[in-house]
């Protein structure tokens, strides 16, 4: 893959009765700021934007950690946007309605 810029999305939906979903989910967002990926944090999904190489390493990063924390079952939602003559940026995307 090229290395311009692209935008996910990783909406974690934890089905646990361990604990509180969210925890899970808190533990997943330490996992991509200690990536040191540009990311935005929202209600429903956490936007990621970097090389597509750092954003998958960032989805597989959350996933392996959930596996080796012991989290019983989840959901991953993840979407992805690559641009194949340039990067794409969610500030191109969303800039416009802040």
């Amino acid at each position: 893959m090229h290395s311009f810029t692209v935008n996910a999305s990783l909406q974690l939906v934890p089905i646990v009765q361990d604990r509180h979903p969210y925890e899970w989910v808190d533990e997943a967002i330490e996992i991509i700021k200690s990536s040191g990926i540009a990311h935005e944090v929202g209600p429903f999904a956490t936007t990621l934007e970097g090389s597509y190489e750092e954003v998958i390493a960032v989805f597989h990063a959350v996933n392996e950690h959930l596996l080796s924390r012991g989290c019983a079952e989840w959901i991953v939602s993840f979407q992805l946007q690559a641009r194949s003559g340039g990067p794409i940026t969610g500030d191109e995307k969303t800039g416009k309605f802040r």
